[in-house]
C-alpha cells in the first residue's frame, strides 16, 4: 500500500507539471535547529521578526500538520525565455509573470483533491512560501538536489530558477534520500555577491542581501549599499546567474509565468516615471506588488540617485 501510493504521488506530480517531487518522512529537523538558532542570534533576518516566530513549528511538520507522516517536497521551473532589455532597472525573474503563490497553490489543491480520488481520504496542507516550512532543507532531505553556498537547492539538471512547494499530509510514504553536495570548490555565487550576504559556506546575512533590502526592508535603504545594488530594483539573481549549475536552465512551460512585454521593454527613463497606474496595470497580479508602488519608486529612486552622483 505505501509503494502503491508512493507511485501515485510521483505520478501526480508529473501530471501537475511538477519537474520534479520528493518524499520525506514527518519528522523533527534536527540538524537544522542549531542553525536555525545561530543565525537568528547573529541578526541575519534584519528586520524579519517574523522568523523568530513559531521555531519549533519551523523544524517540526506534525505541530503544522498534526498526525503527518509525510513531507512531499514540489520543484517547479520559473526559469523565463526572454530577459530583460540590457542596461535597465532590473527585477528578479521569478517576478516576470503571475505571482507563483496563486499559481502554484492552485496546482496543490487539485494534486490534494486527486490523491484523495486515487488512495483515499488524506488530511493535509499546501504550502508555497507562506508558513513557516523549511523547504529548502525538505526538498534536499527529500533529494531534490543540495544546498549550495548560496543556501539556494541546487539541482543537477536544472540548476536553482526554480519554485519549491510542500505538501504535508498524514499518508506514509517511502521517503527518498539525500544527493551528495555537488558544489566542491566553486565560489562564484560568493565572489560575485556585490553585498557581501553570503558569509559563509551556505550561510547568508539576509540584512545585506539585496534581495532583503528592496522587498524586506520597509525602511530607509541603507547607504552603505547604494554603490552595490547593480540596477536591481526588485529582488536579485546574481548568485544565481553565476552558478554554473544554471547552465542547464531551460524555459519553463507555465503560461501564467509569462513576462508582460512592456516589463520587458522598459528602459530606466520609464521606470523612473512609472505611474501608480501603470503600476497597478502591468504588476497586478505579480508578486512585485509586495514592495507596494511607493517601495518600488523608493527602490529606484535609492539605484538612480547613485548613478546621478557620478
Amino acid at each position: 500500500m505505501v509503494t502503491k501510493s508512493t507511485a501515485t504521488v510521483k505520478k501526480l506530480a508529473r501530471e501537475m507539471g511538477f519537474d520534479f517531487c520528493g518524499i520525506s518522512k514527518a519528522e523533527f529537523l534536527e540538524e537544522e535547529a542549531q542553525k536555525l538558532e545561530s543565525w537568528l542570534k547573529k541578526g541575519y533576518h534584519g528586520k524579519m521578526t517574523y522568523m523568530e516566530n513559531h521555531f519549533d513549528k519551523r523544524l517540526d511538520p506534525t505541530k503544522l500538520v498534526p498526525g503527518a507522516k509525510s513531507v512531499i517536497s514540489l520543484v517547479f521551473n520559473y526559469y523565463p525565455d526572454q530577459k530583460q532589455r540590457e542596461g535597465t532597472f532590473k527585477i528578479a525573474k521569478y517576478a516576470y509573470g503571475k505571482d507563483y503563490h496563486f499559481v502554484i497553490k492552485k496546482k496543490l489543491r487539485q494534486f490534494i483533491h486527486q490523491l484523495n480520488e486515487e488512495v483515499g481520504e488524506v488530511e493535509g496542507r499546501a504550502f508555497v512560501d507562506s508558513a513557516p516550512v523549511m523547504e529548502r532543507q525538505w526538498a534536499a532531505k527529500s533529494g531534490l538536489g543540495w544546498l549550495g553556498k548560496n543556501s539556494l537547492l541546487l539541482n543537477k539538471s536544472m540548476g536553482s530558477f526554480f519554485f519549491l512547494a510542500e505538501l504535508i499530509i498524514d499518508l506514509e510514504l517511502e521517503p527518498d534520500g539525500p544527493v551528495k553536495d555537488y558544489c566542491g570548490t566553486c565560489t562564484r555565487c560568493i565572489d560575485a555577491c556585490p553585498t557581501d550576504a553570503i558569509v559563509d559556506n551556505g550561510m547568508v546575512d539576509a540584512s545585506a542581501c539585496i534581495s532583503y533590502l528592496t522587498i524586506e526592508l520597509r525602511d530607509e535603504l541603507p547607504k552603505q549599499f547604494q554603490e552595490n545594488m547593480e540596477d536591481w530594483v526588485f529582488g536579485c539573481d546574481i548568485c544565481q546567474d553565476v552558478c554554473p549549475w544554471n547552465r542547464f536552465s531551460r524555459p519553463h512551460m507555465e503560461e501564467a509565468f509569462e513576462a508582460d512585454q512592456r516589463l520587458m521593454k522598459f528602459d530606466k527613463r520609464e521606470w523612473e516615471e512609472i505611474t501608480r497606474e501603470v503600476f497597478n496595470e502591468i504588476f497586478k497580479k505579480s508578486a512585485v506588488k509586495r514592495t507596494k508602488y511607493e517601495g518600488l519608486k523608493r527602490n529606484i529612486r535609492f539605484v538612480s540617485e547613485k548613478k546621478n552622483e557620478k
